[in-house]
């Protein structure tokens, strides 16, 4: 969200923002509206002051027995009511279209966010690991299939396209890569594990910047609940609504849940395998900061999800994304990219975005030193560590012999105790 204060004072600013994500300018519409929101206020304003006016001028016409004088303020007060109600009621109206006008607009990009208006733009920032360049690799559906621990036809019959049934040691595996990297990420990186509610409302949606304007990605129940589309909704929503005190800052959450996603905007793309699912398992980290700390800690982030691939091995590489390729509600976000050799490229498997205060003015989370009134809002910060389907996907694909059979890395060992291999007999 968006401070309509800073608005007015930098449109141009706002408006170049906009401009570097493809997006239209859209100050003008917005200081009109606020215009007539003050202008407006000023109106009702000025009624309720001559209504107290005249309540005074009322009592002292009868004080007199001035009843001529009495009837005619009393008319004037009764004529000021509706003039109150009207202003009221007009008041209202245009602060909830500002308020739904600034609550559609994407945040603006930091200073050292690259340009361009899609993927093709953005910047590799690092590699790691070699690519395996050994020729034509199975992809994991035909590995899952061969091994018969994958199974896309029943999860269909049940549920629809989108879904996937693991069975035997990869549905083990898949559990050993969330425990694995829940450990990594508390143990060595200082997040506190938190088990958070997989159903919201939508003012915890509204806090995170998934609604209003991205309902269609979501599954929304009966009962006007939504299913999260990803563990931040929860971990950021933990500091809605307070004031924090600085010297508690910062908070890291981390969070192994399942994530929702309808994938509405997602038609024709990736229909095969695990890559883009309606549900999936996925490692959230999120992190509440001071302003002052948050692009250090967007860094820290990235290390910590970088720390996973490579414990497992896995090639990747980390890009940070142009201005156009950005989320909703990111200021400045790193992805990292990991190696499918099935595909013979790079797929994304984390994305770490600092927010800055964007989420923080929509979910009210300040932070303040003693003494101090009202504080400044926090920064957000969040990133997957990582998605553990795409993880799965890039270790069988990358772990693979010309057996099909698929090698346990070494990290992993602790998890799938006498496990090496799986597909041997």
């Amino acid at each position: 969200m968006h401070d309509v204060r800073a608005i007015r004072l930098d449109p141009m600013a706002y408006d170049r923002g906009w401009a570097a994500r493809g997006l239209a300018a859209q100050s003008a519409a917005i200081l009109k509206l606020d215009q007539a929101r003050r202008d407006t206020q000023t109106t009702l304003q000025s009624a309720q002051a001559r209504r107290k006016d005249l309540s005074a001028l009322i009592g002292k016409a009868k004080g007199a027995g001035d009843a001529e004088t009495s009837n005619r303020l009393m008319s004037e007060v009764e004529q000021l009511k509706s003039v109150m109600a009207e202003a009221t009621a007009a008041e209202a109206e245009l602060g909830q279209k500002l308020q739904d006008l600034l609550a559609g607009l994407a945040n603006l990009p930091a200073a050292d966010v690259p340009p361009g208006v899609d993927e093709r733009e953005n910047v590799e920032v690092r590699r790691w690991g070699e690519p395996d360049s050994r020729g034509p690799a199975r992809d994991h559906v035909d590995l899952g299939a061969s091994l018969g621990l994958m199974d896309f036809d029943s999860a269909a019959r049940m549920s629809g396209a989108r879904f996937v049934v693991l069975k035997g040691q990869l549905a083990r595996l898949e559990r050993a890569l969330g425990q694995f990297m829940l450990d990594i990420q508390t143990l060595e990186h200082g997040y506190t594990e938190v088990s958070p509610p997989l159903l919201v409302r939508s003012q915890a949606l509204y806090g995170t910047g998934q609604l209003p304007k991205f309902a269609e990605d979501l599954f929304h129940t009966t009962d006007d609940r939504w299913l999260i589309p990803t563990a931040e909704v929860s971990l950021a929503n933990l500091v809605g609504d307070q004031i924090l005190a600085e010297s508690a800052l910062p908070l890291r959450y981390t969070a192994l849940t399942p994530c929702f996603r309808s994938e509405a905007g997602a038609s024709g793309r990736d229909t095969r395998g695990m890559i883009r699912q309606h549900q999936f398992s996925k490692v959230e980290l999120v992190s509440i900061t001071r302003p002052e700390d948050s692009e250090a800690e967007l860094e820290r982030m990235v290390a910590c999800a970088e720390a996973i691939l490579k414990r497992l091995e896995l090639p990747f590489r980390t890009m940070l994304l142009c201005a156009g390729d950005m989320g909703f509600t990111a200021r400045k976000t790193y992805d990292l990219e990991v190696w499918v050799p099935s595909q013979a490229t790079y797929r994304e498997i984390s994305s770490c975005s600092n927010c800055g205060d964007f989420q923080a003015r929509r979910l009210e989370a300040r932070c303040k030193q003693p003494g101090e009134k009202g504080g400044r809002y926090v920064h957000t910060l969040n990133g997957s560590g990582l998605a553990v389907g795409r993880t799965l996907v890039a270790l069988m694909e990358n772990y693979q012999d010309e057996g099909g059979r698929i090698a346990i890395p070494q990290a992993l060992h602790p998890y799938l105790p006498g496990v090496t291999r799986i597909g041997e007999a």
